[in-house]
């Protein structure tokens, strides 16, 4: 693989010129350049349209930059858990998807993003929160695609999507066309499997051995009742975790030709780079990024106890070259729209 400085990465897309793939290995920005930029996005941010829509049950915030016509628009994808439109959780508050909105509006591009079921309580309209399945999450993404698809209000529709949101936005894209897919720390192994790749590391060998027998058996579709100290998923929510924990991201990115870029950060715990680079053989079309100092929640870090504090900083900037590269891919025009039979 050859690999190139960030800054030609960004100006080939900007300029619409097709560069070979990567990775793309970062460079810092040079200072003045990042405080000019961190100084623009409030001021452009301060004028643009953001307004609060519902599609169906579906609450959402949908802000456009000033003075474009038919912009570009990105769904922005909240990672795991009942995540709220600015990327929010109940226990922490890194204001992901808040930020990410932020920079794309003032490189000109819209940006939508929701809230995800169960964020601020469980709406009636969701149905028995027993009765949620992985599914219904792609569903709301696509929902969301074909609002953006109507009214041709918007000159192209990207997907974005963060963490386990990246594997709603491979299976959404699989069901709607889009124009760009953007992962971002997304994980290339089943939830269930990369859930115990994590739990091991943490946990001694016998605490962890019952939790990931227990965590085998309900992918199986299996009950397990009483789950093992450590593993706290009632019985009756079991079979909804199950259906997240089997879906497997490789088999239909494989069939997504769709232009896509992959980004992956050396500091992220979360997420490992084998899992960047597992997506990266599934997709070899695909444009990839590695950003070394990157975390889980797209923040530059110094170590581990940074990036803990980094989850709940939601003033933090996210990685500078990232919101550059994601916002030069949306934009360019180098590469058509497909989807594999």
């Amino acid at each position: 693989m050859t690999n190139y400085r960030f800054g030609a990465f960004a100006s080939a897309f900007l300029r619409g010129k097709r560069r070979e793939r990567g990775p793309f290995v970062r460079q810092r920005p040079r200072l003045m350049l990042a405080l000019i930029l961190f100084a623009l996005v409030p001021a452009v941010n301060a004028f643009a349209e953001e307004s609060k829509i519902s599609v169906g049950a579906i609450d959402a915030v949908l802000t456009v930059p000033p003075g474009i016509e038919r912009p570009p628009v990105a769904l922005l994808i909240a990672g795991s858990g009942s995540t709220d439109h600015d990327g929010n959780g109940p226990q922490i508050k890194p204001g992901t998807l808040k930020k990410l909105s932020e920079q794309l509006v003032a490189r000109n591009i819209a940006t939508l993003r929701y809230d995800k079921r169960g964020a601020g309580g469980w709406k009636p309209a969701f149905g028995r929160p027993e009765d949620f399945r992985f599914k219904d999450y792609t569903d709301d993404a696509v929902a969301l695609l074909n609002y953006l698809r109507e009214g041709g209000k918007f000159s192209r529709v990207a997907l974005v999507g963060h963490s386990e949101g990246g594997l709603v936005a491979i299976l959404a894209a699989q069901r709607v066309g889009v124009d760009r897919l953007v992962l971002l720390a997304t994980a290339a192994r089943r939830q269930g499997d990369l859930l115990k790749a994590q739990l091991e590391k943490k946990l001694s060998p016998d605490v962890f051995a019952p939790i990931a027998k227990a965590v085998d058996a309900i992918m199986a579709g299996q009950i397990v009742d009483p789950a093992p100290p450590g593993l706290s998923i009632p019985p009756a929510m079991q079979p909804g975790i199950a259906s997240a924990f089997v879906e497997d991201p490789i088999d239909p990115l494989k069939k997504i030709v769709t232009p896509t870029l992959i980004v992956g950060g050396g500091r992220d715990r979360q997420v490992a780079r084998l899992d960047f680079m597992a997506l990266s053989t599934a997709s070899p079309a695909a444009k990839t990024l590695w950003l070394p100092d990157m975390n889980h929640v797209l923040n530059d870090v110094s170590d581990e106890a940074d990036d803990l504090a980094a989850y709940n900083q939601s003033e933090r900037p996210l990685d500078a070259d990232l919101t550059e590269a994601v916002a030069a891919f949306i934009q360019s025009s180098a590469f058509p729209t497909a989807l594999r039979p």
